[in-house]
């Protein structure tokens, strides 16, 4: 007989494993798991900012995972959501990775104008992004390429030219394996990852600013030391294995996917470090275009083009001859063409951060800047080199 009728054993219950709040933040990267909230959460400046941290230049890294519960609350029963989430300092300023948003952005068609039969040629060479030295680091070099972009863009404008061939020369990213490497890994301030994805943004935007004022461009990249597969200093795979080369592909990605399919892209072939184009393809201006590391000195960069003639080259019938490599904007006048004139070398300046390493060595520091010419349909190039 049972004495209490409505007295029945309690059920068991299991305590919900709710998440702790926490924060760990070792000022580069941390990890972070908020309190319950009632709400759908989306922006967690406030809860940073009460962990002592600023928000301003931190960039949440997804997946956001969240946890959820049921709680009582003036006695009636919500679900509490907590997320959990990594978080980093973005060290360049800007929000990367930065190729999902430019592809979303359709390049406008450059109107029709009255323009000269020339090409303008820029010589796009050795930022190594991702490098910090005695001008500084990635801020910087986004601050001296946004406006050595401005001055170039004005220039196009004012030549109104028929085409651009716009020259990676190499060296576009630090990396991390080019020689030094465990200096490499102290005096740089972005990861290779963020290194290919700043220098891909950077160079397409310079580029597609061009090809909404001009109707006919090349984008051309060539390996270089830098960006070539290395392991210890030393090479690995074929000479196109090269960041710098991988980059121009995917610009090309990126302008079949944004419509500007009037920007050809050219790379050198599988087992060649040099390539040459004919400009205007009529046999008359043919530029070539390497990185130079393949000379020790820029007086042998002369000698090296004459031995590639000898070899039937890519570059061999060049009469025009870009290079980087060395950091310093010289020009030089040597050897004839077929019509009796001149050919020239053109060694462009770098646009990096500086190389503190050659200054505390010789003294010596060139300023940055970006090398542009002009080639005339029918007309032999003179020589005349400006300094952006």
């Amino acid at each position: 007989m049972r004495l209490l009728e409505n007295l029945e054993p309690a059920e068991s219950t299991v305590t919900a494993n709710r998440p702790r709040p926490g924060i760990e933040f070792d000022g580069t990267e941390g990890v972070a798991t908020t309190p319950g909230y009632a709400s759908e959460q989306t922006n967690f400046d406030e809860f940073l900012l009460e962990a002592g941290i600023d928000p301003e230049g931190i960039e949440v890294i997804p997946p956001v995972r969240t946890s959820r519960w049921q709680q009582q609350k003036d006695g009636e029963l919500v679900w509490l959501t907590s997320y959990r989430f990594t978080f980093r300092k973005r060290t360049s300023g800007i929000d990367l990775p930065l190729l999902v948003q430019e592809a979303k952005r359709k390049v406008k068609r450059p109107t029709k104008t009255e323009r000269s039969d020339s090409a303008l040629v820029v010589l796009w060479s050795d930022l190594q992004v991702g490098k910090v030295d005695h001008r500084g680091g990635t801020p910087e070099l986004l601050q001296r390429v946004a406006d050595t972009k401005e001055r170039l863009l004005e220039m196009v404008k004012k030549q109104n030219p028929s085409r651009v061939v716009f020259a990676d020369l190499g060296d576009t990213v630090e990396n991390f394996g080019n020689a030094n490497s465990p200096n490499q890994y102290v005096t740089n301030d972005l990861s290779i990852m963020e290194q290919v994805d700043l220098a891909t943004t950077l160079a397409w935007d310079a580029l597609r600013g061009i090809a909404e004022l001009v109707p006919h461009v090349t984008y051309a990249s060539v390996g270089s030391n830098h960006c070539q597969w290395r392991q210890g200093g030393k090479a690995i795979g074929k000479p196109t294995d090269d960041w710098g080369v991988f980059i121009g592909r995917q610009l090309a990605r990126l302008a079949k996917e944004t419509g500007a399919d009037h920007i050809r892209f050219i790379e050198p072939q599988p087992m060649d470090e040099s390539l040459a184009l004919d400009v205007f393809d009529d046999g008359f201006h043919i530029l070539g275009i390497v990185h130079g590391h393949q000379a020790r000195r820029p007086d042998q960069v002369g000698t090296w083009w004459r031995q590639q003639a000898f070899g039937k080259q890519p570059v061999a019938e060049a009469n025009v001859l870009v290079y980087g490599h060395f950091h310093h904007l010289r020009i030089t006048e040597m050897g004839r063409t077929h019509r009796g004139t001149s050919r020239f070398l053109i060694q462009a300046p770098t646009m990096d951060n500086g190389s503190n390493w050659f200054k505390g060595i010789t003294g010596e520091d060139s300023t940055p800047g970006l090398a542009v010419f002009t080639l005339e349909q029918g007309i032999d190039y003179s020589g005349t080199v400006f300094k952006l």
